[in-house]
């Protein structure tokens, strides 16, 4: 199904109108829960996520045998401004690597059974740099959505989105600070490891295109303050909500293009889960911010989908518990009832 869309505007009207969660499912879900051979939540968060699953794959009984991870890569002018302690070669470099097997990315897909993807937009071509213009025309973040949207396997059952872009903290911590107020300071994080001197040219730069850019639509953040990569994975995420595709969320700069979505029309991510809390410090006001929790919190700032695709296993161990446990009946074994 190629993305329904061919503008802004257009692509708010999707949001608006996309596809619930089944009943149906939730509640033979919910019921099977019930008579698993278990105590009554001994399982914890992991009967709310089976069950959750279950609703949006239409299945009281669902398996996950077909996860996909999609890394999207771009460049961002912003790093004209000193944000970065890599250059922004080092996006290309990171691409052949993934596509060679040799990332931490790669290591976790064959973890955890997981076909990836790998799609860099426009490399050669950076963004423009947003304290001087908008980031992107409405033409080149509708592209980047489309190729998120696209790049959305229909026969997957489980989807992970990543990213790679030097810089991307930076339009992160800008796109948050537009979302959801606040000053800077308190959005801007050391990436990559940049030094002190390296945090307050990245705050000054955050600060400077706030004050260019005053935004109150969450699509125009995304176009003036976001990467292709950002648009990407928002488009993504969106386009495995129309195939009835749970996501997880990976880390601050990809919970920063979610969040996108559901400013733009409140319950855009009830197909969502944050995998983890990432050591960017302003990660946890993004979630706090969409009302997600995090599955994971293990430190974890590398990117690519790495936190969203270890708790794959997290989910796989969930829904291997609902479905695959016998029920009171089944074992011959008393309820307690």
């Amino acid at each position: 199904m190629p993305a329904p869309f061919n503008s802004l505007s257009e692509f708010n009207d999707l949001l608006a109108g996309q596809r619930s969660a089944d009943a149906q499912a939730f509640e033979a879900a919910e019921a099977r829960n019930g008579q698993l051979t278990k105590p009554p939540g001994a399982l914890g968060r992991l009967e709310e996520l089976a069950i959750w699953y279950a609703s949006w794959r239409g299945e009281a009984q669902p398996q996950i045998t077909a996860p996909q991870v999609i890394i999207f890569a771009g460049n961002h002018g912003v790093t004209a401004q000193g944000v970065s302690a890599f250059p922004a070669e080092v996006t290309a470099q990171m691409v052949a690597n993934f596509e060679h097997g040799g990332a931490a990315i790669n290591q976790l897909c064959r973890a955890f059974g997981a076909k990836l993807d790998v799609h860099a937009l426009s490399l050669e071509t950076p963004t423009a740099d947003f304290t001087q213009g908008p980031a992107m025309s409405e033409a080149e973040v509708v592209a980047a959505l489309h190729t998120g949207w696209d790049a959305v396997d229909p026969e997957a059952d489980l989807l992970v989105t990543g990213e790679m872009g030097i810089g991307n903290t930076t339009s992160a911590a800008a796109i948050g600070a537009a979302l959801f107020g606040g000053p800077a300071e308190d959005w801007v994080g050391r990436g990559t490891g940049v030094d002190d001197a390296g945090l307050a040219v990245k705050a000054r730069v955050v600060n400077e295109g706030l004050a260019l850019h005053a935004l109150s639509d969450p699509l125009e953040v995304l176009r003036c303050l976001g990467g292709r990569e950002l648009a990407a994975m928002a488009g993504a995420i969106a386009g495995a909500r129309a195939y009835g595709i749970p996501v997880i969320l990976d880390g601050f700069i990809c919970t920063a293009a979610a969040a996108v979505l559901e400013k733009a029309h409140k319950g855009a991510l009830d197909h969502a889960v944050a995998g983890h809390l990432s050591a960017e410090g302003a990660h946890r006001r993004l979630l706090d911010g969409i009302g997600n929790e995090p599955l994971l919190s293990l430190g974890l700032r590398l990117g690519e989908g790495s936190g969203g695709a270890l708790a794959i296993g997290i989910l796989q161990g969930a829904i291997a518990c609902h479905s695959g446990m016998a029920t009171f009946a089944e074992a011959g074994v008393a309820d307690g009832g």
